[in-house]
């Protein structure tokens, strides 16, 4: 049986760990969790919060619409609530043209050396 290295075997990230992905701060998640009712992520008995992979993409969702595009937050919750499936495959385009913008700036950079 051959092993899946795509798979990701991390179940939970920390509230750090989520931080540095999304380059915010970790009080930011913090006050987005009290605002947000969708941003509800695990917490152990010490209350130390434990993202899964579903917490983070609805954190993803949330920075889509507050970081890149500039809702304001109440406008953000109201979009979350209506129409979910909407501002998540919004926030997975957005995050796959950053990307690619982001290779092509390399490619550009490959592209100035060599001339």
């Amino acid at each position: 049986m051959a092993l899946n290295e795509n798979k990701n075997l991390k179940l939970y990230y920390s509230i750090k760990e989520v931080a540095e992905m999304l380059n915010v701060s970790e009080s930011l998640l913090r006050f987005w969790e009290k605002e947000i009712p969708l941003l509800k992520p695990k917490t152990t008995g010490n209350n130390i919060r434990q993202y899964s992979e579903k917490d983070i993409e609805n954190v993803k969702a949330v920075y889509n619409l507050v970081k890149v595009r500039g809702f304001k937050l109440q406008a953000a919750r109201k979009m979350l609530r209506e129409n979910k499936q909407g501002v998540d495959k919004n926030a997975r385009v957005m995050e796959s043209l950053i990307h690619l913008r982001d290779e092509l700036k390399v490619l550009k950079k490959q592209m100035d050396y060599l001339t």
